[in-house]
C-alpha cells in the first residue's frame, strides 16, 4: 500500500474531525501517515466526543497548545504549517509517498507570522520548482493560471513564455489530450477590440502544441461559455487565467466532490477543496468527506504513475 503523510489542517476547524472519521475507510487503500502530536489528537477526540482510532500512525510536528474550537489564532496557523512541513519532508525522506492535507485557515497563518498565502506557495519553495494548482473532479478539472494574486495584478502575468511553461507541466502531468485555455476578457477580447491578452495566450497555445507535437491546447475560449454543458462536452480540463474564473463555476457545480491537486515533478500534493468551515466545526454536525477521500485516492494515484 502506498504511505499517504497526511497534514492535519487548522486544528480549530473542520479538518480533524474529517481525518478521524475517515480513518478506517481510508485504511482499506492506503497507509494513512497523521502529522499531529498524540497528545492534539486526543484533545481534538474529546473535544468531538468521538473515540481515537486505533493504530493511528503519528508523527511529532510541533509544540502543542489549547484547541479553541471555531476560533482564528495564531498557535493553530503555526501548527497546521508545522504540519504541512513535516508531511512534505517525509515524502523527501522516501517515508511517505505523496502528500493530503486538510484545510488551513490563511488568517492564522498570518497571525503566526508565515509569509505564504497558502500550501501551493510553499511547496514551490521547498521543492524549488513551480507547481500548479488543479481543482475538480473527473468531470471537470480546473488549472489556475495565477492564484492568490489581486485581480488587477494579473493581465501583467499573462506572457508568452510564463504561458508556455505552465502550458507544458500541465501536459506533462495530467496528459490530457484535449485542454481548452480561458481568455482574460468579456468575450475572450474580440479580437482585440476589448483587450489585447487573448493574442498572447494564443500565441503560447500555438508555440506548446508545436513543442508537443499534436493539438492539446485550445483557445482562447470565451470564459462565460467555457463553462456551458455544450463546451464541457469537449473539454473535461479548463486553464483559468485567475482564481475566480474558474473556481466560481467549478464549485458552483461539483463542490461537494472537487479536490486540489499540486502540479508538480517532485512532490505529488493533493488536498480537499474546501475551507476549515469554521462554522460547524467541533459542532456534531458530520462533515461531508467525499473531498477528502477523493483526495486520498487521488494522492494513491498520482504516485503510482
Amino acid at each position: 500500500m502506498k504511505k499517504i503523510a497526511i497534514s492535519v489542517g487548522d486544528l480549530n476547524g473542520i479538518g480533524i474531525e474529517i481525518a478521524i472519521r475517515s480513518h478506517e475507510e481510508i485504511c482499506k487503500f492506503c497507509e494513512p501517515i497523521y502529522c499531529i502530536d498524540k497528545e492534539m489528537l486526543n484533545q481534538a477526540s474529546k473535544l468531538l466526543g468521538l473515540q481515537t482510532p486505533t493504530k493511528m500512525i503519528l508523527e511529532h510536528t510541533y509544540e502543542t497548545f489549547e484547541i479553541k474550537p471555531r476560533i482564528v489564532d495564531k498557535k493553530s496557523g503555526a501548527y497546521s504549517f508545522a504540519s504541512f512541513k513535516k508531511a512534505l519532508q517525509l515524502v523527501k525522506e522516501k517515508k511517505a509517498d505523496a502528500v493530503c492535507t486538510l484545510p488551513i485557515h490563511k488568517e492564522a497563518w498570518s497571525l503566526a507570522n508565515i509569509k505564504y498565502k497558502g500550501h501551493t506557495e510553499y511547496l514551490r519553495e521547498f521543492t524549488d520548482e513551480d507547481a500548479i494548482m488543479v481543482l475538480g473532479c473527473e468531470n471537470l478539472y480546473v488549472a489556475l493560471f495565477t492564484e492568490h494574486i489581486a485581480l488587477k495584478d494579473v493581465a501583467e502575468k499573462i506572457n508568452r513564455e510564463s504561458l508556455v511553461e505552465f502550458f507544458t507541466l500541465l501536459y506533462e502531468k495530467m496528459k490530457k489530450e484535449k485542454i481548452g485555455v480561458l481568455g482574460l476578457n468579456p468575450h475572450a477580447g474580440d479580437n482585440g477590440v476589448i483587450g489585447k491578452e487573448e493574442i498572447i495566450i494564443e500565441k503560447a497555445i500555438k508555440d506548446v502544441n508545436l513543442k508537443i507535437g499534436k493539438e492539446v491546447f485550445h483557445g482562447a475560449l470565451v470564459p462565460d461559455t467555457a463553462f456551458t454543458p455544450n463546451s464541457l462536452k469537449n473539454y473535461n480540463t479548463l486553464v483559468a487565467m485567475y482564481h475566480d474564473q474558474g473556481l466560481a463555476p467549478l464549485k458552483a457545480l461539483y463542490f461537494d466532490e472537487s479536490i486540489n491537486i499540486s502540479i508538480s515533478r517532485k512532490i505529488v500534493r493533493t488536498s480537499v477543496d474546501h475551507g476549515t468551515a469554521m462554522d460547524i466545526a467541533y459542532k456534531n454536525a458530520i462533515p461531508n468527506t467525499k473531498s477528502y477521500l477523493n483526495a486520498i485516492k487521488a494522492a494513491v494515484v498520482q504516485s503510482t504513475s
